[in-house]
């Protein structure tokens, strides 16, 4: 879909996102990434922050489309406002991390990284778990979810390897990893239930 579009293209896209249409989000990230990372870009100043913001935009897009409003605004607006919002949290957040490392604010006790036993035997529980929830993905979500945090592999390297375009990739690994994280979150209030 082209950058042009007209409104009630994107507006359409958002209904059917609402809807719960993965493909939709990928359209509406294909024809206006670009606009939202180069916003991004503007105001953190910082490539790899720009990225992340865009990522997290599209990811809000993804949870809040049901309560987008039309009437307020035009999607290409409602994108730039969660594009702006974002992004100056972000600086906001850079500020504090620089003040607290200027008046050397540390914290008090250092924990050792290791886990103790309970948690080791947890871990090896959650693992489990989660190997199991992977299944549950549509096979291109899990195969990109498995390329990029098991085998280390960066959206762009996971990208070249799939022939894929890198907006597609981080889509799907996005909307794999909400989908991992509501089947975990709900496993495990199960669990506390029982």
């Amino acid at each position: 879909m082209a950058k042009g579009a007209p409104p009630e293209v994107w507006s359409s896209c958002v209904s059917a996102i609402a809807r719960g249409d993965e493909s939709a989000l990928a359209e509406l990230y294909d024809g206006t990434s670009s606009l939202v990372f180069s916003l991004a870009l503007r105001v953190v100043g910082n490539t790899e922050d720009a990225e992340e913001i865009a990522a997290d935009v599209y990811s809000q897009v993804w949870k809040t489309a049901p309560s987008y409003d039309r009437s307020r605004s035009s999607v290409l607006g409602w994108l730039v406002m969660l594009t702006r919002s974002r992004s100056i949290d972000r600086l906001r957040s850079r500020a504090e991390r620089t003040r607290r490392e200027a008046v050397g604010e540390l914290p008090t006790q250092i924990r050792d990284p290791r886990p103790v036993p309970e948690e080791a035997c947890s871990f090896g529980q959650r693992g489990l778990l989660v190997r199991r929830a992977l299944l549950t993905l549509p096979g291109e979500q899990r195969e990109l979810i498995e390329l990029s945090f098991f085998h280390g592999l960066t959206h762009s390297e996971v990208a070249k390897r799939k022939a894929l375009p890198l907006g597609t990739v981080k889509t799907r690994i996005r909307l794999g990893m909400l989908k991992l994280r509501d089947l975990l979150e709900g496993i495990e209030e199960a669990g506390h239930e029982s």
